[in-house]
């Protein structure tokens, strides 16, 4: 198969690193790419926001297939059009990617279907939103309702932290046009967890979990960033049998079939991410792709051909393969510039490469190549990741390593998977 990957994070690293392994791939270009997707691919500078550009050289390339990583693709339509062209596509539909991209059409949607989740209000109106702050307890959580790269997000402890941010997100404009609408709820507590699950529109496989650490410091302490780190499974948090069950049929199953009867079933990786209260599993968000870093950990754990779980979704016959997933124990750390996720500066040459162990994957998000020599271009720089037979091992194998990787104000948590 001829395969165009479409994406430039550790995230697209990761998958172009796993597809190079399947049999079924004769020739992968990654657009734009990176430079570690450069060591097993060809890279082509076509930004993930020029739909239209990635339309037509799929066309014009005739690919077989064409796999989106990040989440604005798939807000832009861009599968749509693929699917009207006839190219076979990983990544949902404009319609049915709004689980991620509306934060107000996830939470309408379940409140429909009866999905657990925060109780919540939607607002357009910045009197509104802070005249509903009378009216709900504290803390609270308030969501700007579009894209906002996983910082759209914020905790509020008080009234004032709370008039803040909705003075932040709605008038100041902080994530553009994803702040048009916000979504305030209820703040719950529980351990939170990334579950995921492919699916065909109908089928679904065996789910996957991961914890990822959203916090820049260690004891997930604020500020929000992308994700600092991820380990899977997450045994320790009691992830069993019964869980998997209890999510399957309360959350998985009943939002699948939700976007089936709306006409826009959904295709591809969903993902979940649930914090477990006392009442039971519930919705914090939906996101309509592999996220970044558990990407890192779900990846090297999947023991089925990757390429065969994506045709079989394309064909609608999921229900026919096997999903398998290893019982080893999968962790990653990323290393990212000091000042990220706020004001950070970039082009800081990066040493250690070839000091590190022989069962480390380093995987590239914000690297490039100046005059030979490698140099950070970006808040999250690169993620290290390994698999273990125990979470221990995993992470100490990681901490072994992680300081051999150098570049000025190189920064990561030294807590993940502890």
């Amino acid at each position: 198969m001829k395969i165009l990957l479409i994406g430039n994070g550790a995230r697209e690293h990761c998958i172009a690193w796993k597809i190079s392994q399947s049999p079924l791939c004769s020739e992968l270009i990654v657009a734009p790419g990176n430079l570690g997707t450069e060591e097993i691919a060809e890279n082509v500078e076509i930004s993930i926001d020029d739909t239209k550009k990635l339309h037509e050289f799929a066309i014009s390339s005739e690919f077989d297939l064409v796999i989106i990583g990040p989440e604005a693709p798939i807000e832009a339509g861009l599968s749509n059009l693929l699917i009207d062209s006839g190219i076979k596509v990983f990544g949902p539909t404009k319609e049915a990617g709004m689980l991620e991209t509306s934060k107000s059409f996830a939470k309408t949607l379940m409140k429909k279907n009866n999905i657990p989740t925060a109780k919540f209000e939607v607002f357009t109106d910045i009197t509104d939103a802070k005249n509903y702050l009378d009216q709900i307890e504290f803390p609270l959580v308030i969501k700007a309702d579009g894209l906002a790269s996983g910082k759209g997000v914020v905790i509020c402890k008080d009234r004032q932290q709370s008039l803040n941010t909705i003075e932040m997100i709605m008038k100041d404009k902080k994530f553009g046009d994803a702040g048009k609408s916000i979504v305030i709820e209820e703040f719950l507590i529980g351990q939170e967890i990334s579950v995921f699950s492919f699916t065909d529109g109908e089928n679904f496989s065996s789910l996957v979990a991961a914890c990822d650490y959203k916090k820049l410091f260690d004891s997930n302490l604020a500020p929000n960033t992308g994700g600092m780190g991820a380990f899977s499974p997450p045994k320790s948090i009691h992830w069993d049998h019964n869980l998997q069950k209890i999510i399957s049929e309360s959350i998985i199953s009943p939002v699948i079939q939700a976007l089936n009867e709306e006409g826009n079933p959904y295709k591809g990786i969903l993902y979940a991410g649930l914090i477990l209260t006392k009442e039971g599993p519930k919705v914090l968000e939906f996101n309509c792709r592999f996220g970044d870093p558990e990407t890192q950990v779900l990846l090297p754990r999947l023991e089925t051909d990757l390429l065969e779980i994506i045709l079989s979704i394309n064909a609608g016959n999921l229900n026919e393969i096997k999903v398998e997933w290893n019982d080893s124990y999968s962790l990653a750390v990323v290393l990212a510039s000091a000042g990220y996720p706020n004001v950070f500066q970039t082009g800081y040459e990066i040493s250690g490469f070839d000091d590190l162990d022989q069962n480390i994957n380093i995987f590239h998000s914000g690297t490039k190549r100046v005059q030979g020599k490698f140099v950070t271009n970006g808040g999250r720089v690169l993620t290290l990741s390994t698999i273990s037979n125990d979470l221990a091992s995993a992470s100490s194998l990681i901490y072994r390593n992680i300081d051999k990787v150098n570049f000025e104000g190189a920064y990561y948590r030294h807590d993940i998977g502890k």
